[in-house]
């Protein structure tokens, strides 16, 4: 069964962050929960309304295509594509056929076929015996991606589709969030022995999750497999993801693009890109962020371990936090390499464990200037491991100097020796079989008595110090 060669091209789709819909003035609003209410007669389909095009919707979609090195057409036109269903009040939808918005391009090594601009559907909701329709949704402006089909696993798929992710939420383009639907995927799957032809396809549709698409493209390879090992013939169809089940299941036979009858849109004009002056390649360029895959580099190239410029990358608020800082680091003129570097390890620590920990989603609202302060604090030995999380965790609440809360609530480090000592005798006293333990050879109890110390001292003793004073007592 290993020498099946499996073959997955993805159809993903997402709603574009634009005030109103794609040919009408309703709301573009996905946390609308008032049903058929962002509605008009244009995009319910009434006779006689006519379309008006979203400027807004074809400029995201054509940075979408400069991000990913595409081909931006200079003439492009829309389609009607007719099928009849509940959630299609014209009984066609407007979409691209012949002359798409971008052709080409590539992501994560994956080659990209064509980016083009249509509308989305109203939204079916089953219960028992009946189904109703919210028309919410109708006509929102929806870009889909089609790539070629050259992928060959599960996990390419879904890495594919997270950087696609990351990719549109950096442009702004669409919060590409899979939960609430804004971003669906497709996959087309086939498996063959050989690598010069492609075998009988299988489309799995309106996958909501990157993990329910890989496991809905690796049970699709094994029942392909398993259906010609046993002498069978793979039947081309569309087909669902059973979440509950974790298996596929037959929903039609799948259809061609003849099956359509795509003719040209005569309610809509041609576009000549190159004749709208602010849909040109220049100057969508001077609009166009720092994208995700240079963000990552630049990283990486700071010195940051790759999860935590991963993390940088996935989570904005993060990343932005993390530049901010790092500007403000930048001010130190007086500090080595080594010593911006070092605080520049500090920073990523309490950033990646302790205020991701202590924020838990939310936004940033820290002073950079302030945390910078608390990590040069941190690096110079006035506040241990325990008084900077106690003081962090203070700047997140309430916000402040980060040296004025360690002074007020008692925080800053003890490195007096003489105070110290008082502590190490504390120890020594209330722990005589532990120190036996440590004079009879046992490193690790030394260890102990240190935490013991940092215990009495409610975490501002300096530990390195602490271990000093103890070893020259314990002598």
């Amino acid at each position: 069964m290993t020498d099946y060669i499996p073959t997955i091209g993805l159809e993903i789709h997402a709603e574009l962050k634009t005030r109103s819909k794609m040919f009408c003035g309703s709301a573009n609003d996905p946390d609308e929960k008032r049903p058929n209410w962002n509605v008009c007669p244009v995009c319910m389909g009434y006779p006689g309304t006519l379309p008006v095009i979203n400027r807004e919707a074809v400029k995201q979609v054509l940075k979408v295509g400069i991000a990913l090195g595409g081909t931006i057409a200079n003439y492009t036109e829309f389609d009607r594509k007719n099928y009849f269903y509940p959630d299609i009040p014209k009984g066609y939808q407007i979409s691209q056929y012949a002359y798409p918005l971008v052709k080409g391009g590539s992501l994560n090594g994956i080659s990209i076929t064509r980016v083009h601009l249509e509308e989305d559907t109203a939204r079916s909701q089953h219960a028992g015996d009946f189904s109703l329709v919210d028309f919410n949704r109708a006509g929102v402006p929806l870009m889909e991606l089609v790539t070629e089909p050259v992928i060959r696993s599960a996990k390419e798929a879904g890495d594919f589709a997270r950087e696609l992710q990351l990719l549109l939420r950096t442009l702004e383009v669409s919060d590409a969030d899979m939960e609430k639907g804004n971003m669906r995927l497709e996959a087309n799957i086939s498996v063959s022995k050989d690598p010069k032809k492609f075998g009988v396809k299988t489309e799995v549709k309106n996958i909501n999750s990157f993990s329910y698409a890989e496991k809905a493209i690796e049970y699709e390879i094994k029942r392909h497999i398993e259906i010609l090992e046993s002498g069978g013939e793979v039947e081309q169809e569309t087909r669902g993801w059973d979440s509950v089940n974790n298996k596929t299941f037959s929903q039609r036979k799948k259809e061609s693009s003849h099956d359509y009858r795509y003719f040209p849109e005569p309610d809509l004009p041609k576009l000549v890109i190159s004749e709208i002056p602010e849909f040109s390649i220049e100057e969508l360029k001077k609009e166009m962020p720092e994208l995700p895959w240079e963000r990552r580099e630049r990283y990486l190239s700071m010195g940051l371990k790759e999860e935590d410029a991963k993390m940088f990358v996935a989570d904005f608020k993060y990343g932005k936090f993390f530049d901010a800082v790092v500007e403000e680091l930048g001010g130190f003129g007086n500090l080595t390499s080594t010593g911006k570097l070092n605080l520049l390890q500090i920073a990523t620590n309490y950033i990646v464990v302790d205020l991701a920990g202590l924020l838990k989603g939310e936004n940033v609202s820290l002073n950079p200037k302030h945390f910078v302060s608390l990590i040069i604090m941190i690096s110079n030995g006035v506040l241990s491991s325990r008084g900077a999380k106690d003081t962090l965790a203070i700047m997140v609440s309430h916000g402040g100097d980060p040296k004025e809360i360690a002074e007020r609530e008692g925080l800053l480090q003890q490195s007096d020796e003489s105070a110290l000592k008082v502590i190490v005798d504390q120890v020594i006293e209330q722990n005589e079989n532990v120190v036996a333990e440590y004079k009879a050879g046992k490193e690790a109890s030394l260890q102990f008595l240190v935490g013991q110390g940092m215990k009495i001292s409610k975490g501002s003793a300096n530990p390195g110090l602490l271990a000093k004073l103890l070893k020259e007592k314990l002598l």
